[in-house]
This record gives C-alpha cells, sequence and structure tokens, in this order.
C-alpha cells in the first residue's frame, strides 16, 4: 500500500469511523459557528439536526453573489454547505457535493429529499470519489440528480463558477492534484474559495502520516509559502487570503507531538484567469456599487481590499481583473486600463508579523 493510499485509507477510518459528532475532535480546527455570519448562521434552522451535528469545517467558506451559479463542494461530508449552498443558489442555481468518506456521504444523501421538501426546489447532487480526480468520481448510493435521473460521473471542463471546500484539501495525500483538478473544472473567471488549516513551517514526515494528527487537520496542513507555490505551477499566480483565526491545542497529548509548529484556519480567494505574479500599478480605480445581498455597505475581496460602497479606491491590476473578470464585475465599477504602467503597486496587508501572511504575489 502506498503512503497517499495508506493516509487516505487512514481519514476515511478517522471521519467514518471515529468521530461521532464534532465533540469528538480534540483541538479547534472546526471554528465555532461564531465564525459564520449573521445571515448564513439564519440558515441552519432550516437544516437537519443530524447534518448539522456531524460537520467538521473550519470556517466559512461561502462566498456571496451566488444565485444561479453551479458550486462544487470538494469534501461535502454530510452536506451541510451544501444545503447551506442550495439556499444561496436558489431553484436556478446546481449544487455538487463530493466526499470518500461512505458513512458521511450517506448522511448526505439520506436528507436530499427532506431539504427539498422544506425548500420547494431539489438542486442538489452528491457524488462518491476523491477529490484528487473529479474526472472519475463516481455515484454515491441511490444517488440522483435533482430531476430523478442517474448522473453521470466525471465533472467536466470549465463547467463551475464556484469550488468550495471546508477544512478538508489539507486531508489530500496529492494536494498538488487536487488544485490542479479544482483549476481545470472551473469556469473562466471562475472562483475558488475555501477554508483549511495552514502551518507556519513544514510538518516533519512522520507527523504527516500520524492517524490522530492527520484526521484532526494538523498533520496534512501546508505551509503557506508550499501552498502559494503550488498554485503558481496551476496557473495562478496571485491568491488572496480573507480571514485568519489561531488555532489552539488544548489537547496535551496532540500538544506534545506538534506544539511547536502554530497554525491557523485561513479562508482563501482564488480565481481561473491571467494574473501577473506581483501587483502592478496601471493607475486604475475601482468602486463597489452596494448591490451584492446582504452587504450593502462594503465588500471584503480580501484581508487588506475593504470596498466600502461608493467611495473609490485605487488598486493593483490584478485586483481589477479579479473584480471586472468575475461574477462579481456586475457590482464594482472599475475605471482604467493597462494602456499606461507606473511600477509596482504597494497593496500588501499592514502587518506580515507572521508566514501565513503572505498573500500570494506581492499581496
Amino acid at each position: 500500500m502506498t503512503a497517499s493510499i495508506e493516509i487516505s485509507e487512514s481519514v476515511r477510518h478517522y471521519y467514518g469511523q471515529v468521530l461521532q459528532s464534532s465533540n469528538d475532535l480534540k483541538t479547534s480546527a472546526c471554528c465555532s459557528i461564531d465564525a459564520m455570519p449573521a445571515y448564513l448562521k439564519a440558515l441552519l434552522s432550516g437544516l437537519h439536526p443530524e447534518v448539522l451535528d456531524r460537520f467538521y469545517g473550519c470556517g466559512s467558506p461561502l462566498p456571496p453573489a451566488l444565485e444561479g451559479k453551479t458550486v462544487l463542494d470538494l469534501g461535502c461530508g454530510t452536506g451541510r454547505d451544501c444545503y447551506l449552498l442550495s439556499k444561496l443558489v436558489g431553484p436556478k442555481g446546481r449544487v455538487i457535493g463530493v466526499d470518500m468518506t461512505p458513512e458521511q456521504l450517506e448522511v448526505a444523501v439520506r436528507y436530499r429529499g427532506w431539504h427539498a421538501e422544506r425548500f420547494g426546489y431539489a438542486n442538489v447532487d452528491f457524488l462518491h470519489g476523491h477529490i484528487e480526480n473529479l474526472a472519475t468520481v463516481g455515484i454515491a448510493d441511490d444517488c440522483m440528480d435533482a430531476g430523478g435521473r442517474a448522473m453521470q460521473g466525471a465533472i467536466a471542463d470549465n463547467s463551475i463558477d464556484v469550488v468550495v471546500s471546508n477544512c478538508v484539501i489539507n486531508l489530500s495525500p496529492e494536494k498538488p492534484r487536487v488544485l490542479a483538478e479544482i483549476f481545470r473544472v472551473l469556469k473562466p473567471g471562475g472562483e475558488l474559495y475555501f477554508s483549511d488549516v495552514f502551518a507556519d513551517r513544514r510538518i516533519p514526515a512522520a507527523l504527516r502520516q500520524d492517524p490522530v494528527l492527520l484526521g484532526e487537520c494538523l498533520g496534512g496542513a501546508l505551509y503557506w509559502e508550499d501552498f502559494r507555490r503550488i498554485l503558481h505551477d496551476v496557473g495562478c499566480p496571485d491568491v488572496r487570503a480573507v480571514k485568519r483565526n489561531p488555532i489552539s491545542l488544548d489537547d496535551p497529548d496532540v500538544y506534545a507531538k506538534i506544539g511547536m509548529v502554530k497554525f491557523q484556519s485561513v479562508t482563501v480567494r482564488a480565481f481561473k484567469m491571467p494574473l501577473e505574479d506581483r501587483c502592478e500599478d496601471f493607475g486604475q480605480v475601482a468602486m463597489y456599487l452596494g448591490s451584492i445581498d446582504q452587504h450593502p455597505h462594503g465588500f471584503d475581496l480580501d484581508d487588506h481590499h475593504h470596498f466600502e460602497t461608493g467611495r473609490p479606491l485605487r488598486v493593483c491590476g490584478n485586483t481589477a481583473d479579479m473584480l471586472a473578470g468575475s461574477r462579481y464585475g456586475e457590482h464594482f465599477q472599475v475605471l482604467g486600463d493597462k494602456s499606461r504602467h507606473f511600477g509596482l503597486f504597494d497593496c500588501a496587508p499592514v502587518s506580515r508579523s507572521d508566514a501565513t501572511q503572505a498573500d500570494g504575489g506581492c499581496c
């Protein structure tokens, strides 16, 4: 058995057999519900209790402006985020969840009809398979599409508007393959928006295979700079951090093994579009129109670009392209083009106190 297969089997066992609810977790890698925006918290009351009870995420990676879009949730587990997304994309949108753990996926599929009846429409599909190869994901037991038809397994190139994931990519033994698959299936201008655990250094090899550390989303946590390099290699040279939360190692055994590493839960945003590997100044300005639901007064692109409604903000060329070339384009007025160049644009975060604050490129 190869190391990758051993890691996958270890993760499947931990999430399928060891954990029976979020109370069984040993660390704070799964953030409190307090991290979730109020409008999303309000939607939780409409979800089945068992779906909520067996949720193991580390953030709230559900971006705005999703109505009518096709969203892919990698490592969907019992389907909590998929059912939240079902409400956000509405009856004209579609949500696809992929997971490799049968015990988790069985819960998600079991309550699909329950949620469809409650919402008044059915737009969520679940597929069983590995997120490292979305071209060959299979069909979960009794899984049909929203129209009651047997689903095809493969997820096609350029077919997804938004990819989300909640504390799952760290569990993969082949992260470059996962990220390459994400950018294969995203449409041009599509968005990757996910929360995961990142480390301030590379994890020692022996700890990367520890079953408990793997299951607690620590052993497989990427060093941010390695993550940035992987994305650059798959054609995404500018990735942005949106939010960060420290993770406490409260379990004595976990701390004894890996307490020398500092961990953070980070929500990440990246786009499938041609971007430069540095932030360049072309004299461009962007203004948010205040037209995104639940965001009337401002919009945060990342942790250092807050757009107050109606107030123009100077932006680098990459930021201008992210806003104008994605689904956010209708919500922004971007002035200027790239006919004149003024050198590098300084849009770095205010603080770079630790390694995870290097937000890709020069941002």
